[in-house]
């Protein structure tokens, strides 16, 4: 699994294919990088006039667009990375047909690239946050491991399903659907606290919703996280990299024959 970090050769790789997948992205735009930007930006500015009066209460005392734009960027975040993933092999079958190099490089490439384009949008947040005058403690830290559970979830769910799209393409045609459930199901456009406590255990188990959370928490309301939430997330994350890589690299041989 750490191959393609341990090993020069793959880490050089794997910078080569972050720097094809940015540039392959923006070739021949105008604006180029500015879209990483400009696009969260006009969605957040958007989705909180529209919203900001069905959505807004309880927001812990945080402005709703200060508070929308944290959930829409760990949700973007996570959504383009799968929606990348999923066709990460088939764009690359090529490739796949002419030299050996671990095929996860291309998925980990991927996300690569989407947390460059989240870096960028993050700009446009810390400026919201000045703006909003709110105030950062040192809980703020508590992001770093956020993110990196985060990280090892979308890269194991992204091995599943590129493994998974190459054999069977209607996986893209799928994920599109159930990425527009799980956004719902997800607290991104509302507060948790919104829904009676019957039903909290959905954003329990949904580990988008603790993502979320826990970003909110620790950013805008300058707390810890919920640990316990936390420790399950980073439990299902690993558990689903186990799988997905056990899987990937099962069938890792078969790719060049689809």
């Amino acid at each position: 699994m750490w191959t393609i970090f341990g090993d020069k050769h793959w880490r050089e790789l794997l910078k080569h294919l972050v720097k094809r997948e940015l540039t392959q992205r923006y070739k021949q735009s105008v604006l180029g990088y500015f879209w990483v930007i400009l696009a969260p930006a006009a969605q957040m500015a958007v989705m909180s006039v529209f919203l900001q009066y069905v959505f807004a209460r309880p927001t812990s005392g945080v402005p709703y667009p200060i508070y929308l734009f944290c959930g829409l960027l760990a949700w973007n975040l996570f959504a383009q990375s799968m929606s990348s993933c999923t066709n990460a092999l088939v764009i690359n079958n090529a490739l796949l047909k002419k030299i050996y190099f671990p095929r996860e490089i291309l998925v980990a490439s991927t996300i690569a690239a989407r947390l460059v384009d989240f870096a960028l949008s993050s700009l446009v947040f810390v400026a919201m946050m000045l703006i909003y005058q709110i105030p950062v403690t040192w809980n703020v830290w508590w992001f770093i491991p956020i993110m990196l559970i985060q990280i090892i979830f979308m890269y194991g769910l992204g091995l599943l399903l590129a493994a998974a799209n190459l054999f069977y393409r209607d996986i893209q045609f799928l994920w599109n659907l159930v990425v527009l459930l799980w956004m719902y199901c997800t607290p991104v456009m509302y507060s948790s606290e919104n829904f009676p406590a019957k039903v909290a255990w959905v954003f329990k188990v949904n580990p988008m919703a603790v993502f979320v959370n826990a970003y909110r928490q620790v950013i805008l309301g300058g707390g810890a996280p919920n640990l316990a939430s936390l420790a399950i997330a980073l439990v299902l994350a690993l558990g689903l990299l186990w799988v997905s890589f056990g899987l990937f690299k099962k069938y890792e041989g078969k790719f060049a024959d689809v």
